[in-house]
């Protein structure tokens, strides 16, 4: 028996050779490209404007590896966790986070990560390998289902801010990112996509000469370098002088801001010399500020600083010009609040 291909890994163009070598027209290539990607098919049986025979060809030569949801939780906000469960038994999660004027996908791109933030539930997990295009493209449409099932609103936004680390699984990301906002395929604005990373600066260079039309998203978390070093292992080889320098190359080729995003820890870097230091960091090149809660998990250490600290830490980079946000968490008491992902399928069995 001939091993199936899987048929979202190829482009319309290497789809259209294989239906030229199946004797077919490079229309129904077309019309079978438009079902996969515009109009989320799951199966070839589904593909009901093409004939019974056709239909049974590609079954038998083409595989769809569709991802699909093993186990789901709603928080008491409202706030949706899904455990997705691919082809080959590997899960990640993904998050509906709903709010007045949006509906938010929070969606994987690896399954676990390399990176080791110690703050983070993912990061203790061992990498298990890149999620393809497809794999991170089912998430968003599995998580706009259910916006509309639970809430009959559409997904507005998506964030690449789930399990893994983005720019480690560029290609993937950036085709994913094409078919959510391309005409054939979810129509998306990449306006209402974010990309979250830790901080690759070459990656965000290439972002850069890619001129991507998505926003991006550093997880910054410490303003200095030692204090940096102490959390996010990754800062060793991409200090915060090569990080200035890799954003504003980005903002120079793509004019898009950039998002900082800083977790307030208590007693680590909550105090306002902590607010001065990312002040100047953040003035170096156009950036909002998102001050984010801590969401405590039990492999490390770490608290959420207090409400009054995060509040004057929030006021004193408003007072300097600085546009800054406090994000409260949102889906903590089923663990789905940002950092907490990390496959927990006992916790999401037992609830």
């Amino acid at each position: 028996m001939l091993k199936k291909t899987d048929i979202r890994k190829l482009s319309l163009t290497a789809l259209q050779d294989q239906f030229l070598e199946m004797g077919e027209k490079s229309f129904r290539a077309k019309q079978v490209y438009e079902w996969i990607w515009k109009k989320s098919a799951g199966s070839f049986e589904e593909m009901t404007n093409l004939s019974k025979s056709l239909r049974e060809q590609l079954e038998e030569r083409f595989v769809i590896n569709q991802v699909r949801i093993s186990e789901q939780q709603k928080s008491n906000d409202g706030t949706i966790k899904v455990a997705f469960e691919l082809h080959d038994g590997h899960h990640v999660e993904g998050v509906l986070i709903p709010a007045d004027d949006r509906m938010t996908a929070c969606i994987s791109s690896q399954v676990g990560c390399s990176l080791s933030c110690k703050f983070c539930a993912t990061g203790y997990m061992d990498r298990k390998r890149n999620l393809d295009a497809s794999e991170i493209y089912d998430q968003v449409v599995l998580i706009r289902q259910l916006s509309e099932e639970h809430y009959n609103t559409p997904l507005t936004n998506i964030v690449y801010m789930g399990m893994g680390e983005p720019l480690l699984n560029y290609s993937n990301v950036l085709e994913s990112v094409e078919h959510i906002t391309s005409e054939v395929g979810l129509n998306m604005s990449p306006k209402r996509i974010t990309v979250s990373t830790a901080g690759i600066s070459k990656m965000i260079k290439k972002l850069g000469d890619d001129q991507v039309k998505f926003n991006l998203a550093l997880s910054l978390h410490a303003a200095n370098d030692s204090k940096r070093d102490t959390i996010m292992p990754i800062n060793e080889s991409n200090k915060l002088d090569v990080l200035v320098e890799a954003l504003q190359y980005f903002y120079s080729k793509t004019s898009n801001k950039i998002t900082l995003e800083y977790i307030v820890f208590n007693k680590f870097n909550d105090e306002l010399t902590d607010a001065a230091e990312l002040l100047s960091f953040a003035k170096k090149f156009p950036s909002k500020i998102n001050i984010i809660e801590y969401n405590p998990i039990r492999e490390a250490a770490f608290l959420n600083a207090e409400k009054d600290k995060i509040d004057d830490f929030a006021e004193f980079l408003r007072e300097k010009g600085v546009n800054a946000f406090v994000r409260r968490s949102r889906g903590k008491d089923i663990d789905a609040a940002c950092g907490q992902l990390a496959n927990k399928k006992k916790t999401v069995a037992e609830s």
